[in-house]
């Protein structure tokens, strides 16, 4: 792939720019100490995967913070402890203070010299704006489920995307989608004809943590482990 060849990225941000299951984790893993559970934060993030996706995929207008809420409630339900009123809306204020990789404001920084950079998150605008001032990232446009009223892998960003790309003037083959998770973002990409590098944050793990695992068929061009293994080889093709 001759990745001088793009004009803009789309990225997904939650798993690819924030490490949203450490800000997820911080908030069930003392959760599950005073109910008394026996279970890893791996466990807790491969249960509350699974409730979110049921949750998104019922209530797609629900803004993120009762999603994560409700998600939260589902999470005990399957592990057999209750989730109070207090600790769901802890998790839903969170998204601000989900860090930020190491490596991503770096990252964006370089891209942005090469690239129109374009957010397509599953997430509201007020909670993206906390994330960003980590990021510090400069954006041609930001798209969040708030905007289109539904989740990836639901077509509704996607759609949103394709009026980005004609409101900046780029064509559909000069953009290339940069994500972590198989199940929200290159199964659609796939679907949609979309290129995608796969950012596979999670390669020296086992198991899929808090991203479901993918019910469609997938493909990607490019793998990194990392957004600065990818700046850098942006970077060396220009």
């Amino acid at each position: 792939m001759d990745l001088t060849t793009f004009k803009a990225l789309s990225f997904d941000c939650y798993g690819t720019l924030i490490d949203w299951e450490a800000g997820i984790a911080a908030v069930l893993s003392p959760w599950a100490r005073s109910a008394g559970l026996s279970v890893s934060d791996e466990e807790l993030l491969l249960a509350y995967g699974r409730a979110e996706s049921a949750v998104q995929a019922a209530t797609p207008g629900a803004l993120y913070p009762e999603v994560l809420a409700a998600a939260f409630r589902r999470t005990g339900e399957a592990l057999g402890a209750e989730v109070s009123d207090s600790w769901a809306a802890r998790l839903g204020a969170s998204v601000p203070d989900w860090p930020a990789f190491a490596d991503s404001a770096d990252a964006l920084a370089r891209l942005a010299s090469h690239y129109q950079l374009i957010i397509l998150s599953n997430v509201h605008r007020d909670g993206f704006a906390g994330s960003n001032r980590q990021l510090r990232g400069e954006f041609a446009a930001i798209v969040t489920a708030e905007d289109v009223g539904a989740y990836k892998p639901a077509e509704n960003h996607f759609r949103a995307l394709d009026r980005t790309l004609e409101s900046l003037g780029i064509e559909r083959s000069e953009l290339l989608h940069v994500a972590q998770s198989l199940f929200h973002d290159h199964v659609p990409a796939r679907r949609e004809g979309l290129r995608s590098v796969w950012i596979n944050r999670r390669h020296d793990r086992p198991g899929w943590g808090a991203t479901p695992e993918p019910s469609g068929e997938f493909s990607y061009d490019l793998e990194f482990g990392s957004m600065g293994e990818f700046a850098d080889a942006v970077d060396k093709a220009f």
